[in-house]
Formats: C-alpha cells, structure tokens, sequence
C-alpha cells in the first residue's frame, strides 16, 4: 500500500523532521532579538529626546548588518555548507550579545548600535541559511508551507521580544527613576549564552547538505542555457519585493510604540485597573496608553502575526503562494489606508490587522524567489536577504514623513511598499514562468 509523502520527507526516503525543528528554533532566535529591537527605539527616543527620524537610527544600524553580511553569509554557506554557516552565524550573535556589557558601561548610543549591528550581522547568516535550507527538507511543493511554518517560530520569539524589552528597557528604581539604561545589557547577554548552547546542538547534529532541485539547468552543461541567476526575473523582482516588504514591516513594528502612545483615542477611566495601572498614564489631563503598556500590545499584535503565519502556512497547503502573497498584499494596502486616515479606534484595530497579513509575506517571497535556482540558490537567497536593508532605508523614510506631517500619515510608506509586493505576487506565474510555486495540485500531506 502506498503512504502519502510527508512534509518532511526527502526524495530518499528520510524523515528529517528532527532537523527542521532545529532550523526553526533559530527563527525564534531572530524574533526575539527583532522584538527587543522596536522596543529600544521608544526607549532611546525616551531617554535621548530624539525625534523619530532620529530614532530610526536604531532600525538603520540593525539593518545595516544584513546588509553588510549578506553576500558574505551567501558565499560561507557554499563553502562550508548549511551546518557550518549557521554555526558560524550563532558565534557571532553571542559576540553581539556579550558587547552590550560594555556598552552598558560606555553609555554612549553609539555603543548600542553597534552591538545591534553585530547581533543583526549574526542573524544574516542565519537568515541566508535557514530560509532556503527550510524549503529543501522535504517535498518541493510545499517548500513555501515549510518556511512558514518554520518563521511561525518567528512570531513566538516576537511576542516575547517586547516582553523582554518592556521589563528591562523601562524599568525604575524604586525612587521612580529610569534605570533602562543600566539593564539594557541583561536579556543580550541571555541571548548569547542560549546562542552558544544552539552551536553545540547543531556541531552535534545531523544537518544534511541538501541541493534544491535545479528546475532552470543552470548547473547543467546545456548549450545557449544561461546559467546565471540574474536572468531570472522572479529572483530579480523578489528582492524588490523583500526590499519593500522589510521596509514595511520595520517602520509598523518600529513606530507601533509611538502610535500607540500617541494616536488612540484617550482611555476610559473604567479601564485602569490596578492589575494593568501600568499601562496607562495621565497626559494633558487625559488617560493615555503608556510606552511600557505599549510594548505589551505590541506583543498582542506578534500574536496576530503568530496567527497569520500558521493560518497562512495552512492555505499555503491548499492555493498557489503567489496568489495568496498577492491577496494579503491589497488587504495590507487598504489596512494602511484606514491608518492613514485616522479612524479611532478603528484604525488601532487596523494596526494588529496589519501584523497579520503581513505575516506570510517575507517567508512566501523568499520562496518564491529562489524557486527552481538549484545549487545557487545559496547565493541569491544572500541577495534577497541584501534586500532586508530596506528596513533601514524605508523606516527613515517613514520616520521623516511621520515627523513633518504625523505618525498617522507616515503610513503612506507602508502603503507603496504593500502594493508593490501585491503587485509581485500576481505577477510572479508569469515572471518564473510557472503556473504555481507548488508545482501541483493541492495535496493534504501525512504530516510526520
């Protein structure tokens, strides 16, 4: 009798589902450290009475490292594979995380943006590596069902990345004193030592090399066959489309805080509850969402994205990726459009909306832009992961948008970028020249 193949069985017959809860366990990893990261930026425009441009500094230098280790990243992973490029990726997150020891102690904000952008230089490898590393462990068709069941790890480590910020990023002395600045340095440091832990369990492990099917021949020796990945418009267009897409994401992540504080409507009194006081503060003789309360509803919308992802990886089993990056797209558009037009409370509500539709995108197209690349897969997975720089460029943009005209309005940005993604996952069928990036009819695999 013959078995429906499993998600994670590979072409030869073995189950690898031991390895891929490893590789997921290292977008957790990246979630929390990315959660923290929007944290800090409220924290620093707090302590150092920066405006959001200014602030956006943080998102930048964050940026900057996946920027500056991308190619790098891409090229370690060919020479020394998926086990040791990851490796090598979690060392140098735990030197990120040890720096800020002494960055506590030179206290300068300079001190602090290079210790995000070594960790983000760490996290490049693991992103260059684990993305594409996840759609090869098991049957191609659900290549994009795998990365984003692999990034719902994703979510849970930013729902507990704010948590973590809130706690040690604004906590007071007893006087009612900031003392953020003093214990910045703690939950970096628990980064490190769980990081160095993971480099043991991953030297130790089995983490077979496995080489993504090369549906274009660019490794074959086939006459008038280019075999450079550049001719490939849906690998060109998707790192457009990640450049956006990250762009998006970091500057709703990054100023969430500040809307929050700023943009909803003033709190019933009803609502203070001494369990929650904490979230709430008096401003202009109003009650008013306080930046420690603000980071624990940015947890509530790491929930929505955490939902997002795991309806998202379900549909991604049933109907083209494509089409579904596509439909998430025009509803981001007309989420940001209902921010952008300072509804109350219904553009708050819009806000989580937005954590969840955005969820499958940046998993969905980094599948769909190494799709069929074979061997160099390894390499274009480094440029789309290059194209996580637009955080850092697109979130300056928003922050200066948001301060000449206001939060609300910034969400103009968001909105391009939205529709450009939507705009690519419509195109993407005729871009690869594939009818879907399942490469099959819907199948309702035996999940091992």
């Amino acid at each position: 009798m013959t078995t429906k193949k499993g998600l994670f069985i590979t072409d030869d017959g073995k189950n690898v589902v031991v390895t891929f809860a490893l590789v997921s366990s290292l977008f957790l990893l990246w979630g929390f450290c990315n959660g923290m990261i929007d944290v800090m930026d409220r924290h620093f425009q707090t302590e150092l009475h920066l405006t959001l441009g200014q602030s956006a500094w943080v998102q930048f230098a964050h940026y900057l490292g996946y920027f500056l280790m991308s190619l790098p990243a891409g090229w370690l992973a060919i020479k020394l594979g998926y086990k040791g490029g990851i490796i090598v990726g979690l060392l140098l997150v735990a030197c990120g995380g040890f720096w800020f020891i002494p960055a506590t102690h030179i206290a300068a904000f300079w001190a602090f943006l290079l210790g995000v952008c070594l960790i983000a230089s760490g996290l490049t490898f693991l992103e260059t590596i684990a993305n594409p590393y996840t759609t090869v462990l098991g049957p191609k068709e659900f290549a994009a069902t795998r990365i984003n069941l692999a990034q719902s790890g994703n979510s849970i480590g930013w729902f507990f990345g704010p948590l973590a910020g809130g706690l040690y990023f604004y906590s007071k002395d007893a006087a009612g004193n900031s003392t953020g600045s003093q214990t910045l340095w703690i939950p970096y440091v628990g980064v490190a030592v769980v990081v160095l832990i993971l480099a043991v369990l991953f030297y130790i492990a089995d983490v077979p090399d496995i080489k993504m099917e090369d549906e274009y021949h660019l490794d074959d020796s086939v006459p008038n066959v280019s075999r450079s990945i550049w001719t490939h418009p849906h690998f060109i267009f998707a790192i457009a489309a990640q450049f956006f897409y990250v762009g998006a994401q970091a500057s709703i992540f990054g100023f969430f805080i500040f809307y929050m504080t700023s943009q909803v409507p003033p709190i019933p009194p009803s609502w203070n509850h001494h369990i929650i006081s904490s979230w709430f503060e008096m401003k202009d003789g109003v009650l008013r969402i306080s930046d420690a309360g603000a980071s624990y509803l940015q947890s509530g919308g790491f929930l929505c994205f955490f939902a997002g992802r795991y309806t998202g990886a379900n549909l991604l089993k049933r109907h083209s990726a494509s089409k579904i990056l596509g439909l998430y797209g025009v509803l981001n558009v007309i989420v940001c459009l209902l921010i952008f037009a300072q509804l109350g409370w219904i553009s708050t509500l819009c806000i989580f909306l937005s954590f969840f539709f955005m969820s499958v995108m940046f998993p969905t197209i980094f599948a769909l832009g190494i799709h069929g690349l074979g061997a160099r897969a390894k390499r274009a997975a480094g440029y789309i992961v290059m194209a996580i720089m637009g955080g850092a460029v697109l979130s300056k943009v928003t922050g200066r948008v948001s301060d000449l005209y206001g939060v609300s309005h910034g969400f103009i940005v968001p909105l391009i970028c939205f529709l450009f993604v939507a705009i690519y996952g419509f195109a993407w069928p005729r871009l690869s020249q594939s009818a879907s990036s399942r490469e099959s009819k819907a199948v309702h695999p035996v999940l091992h």
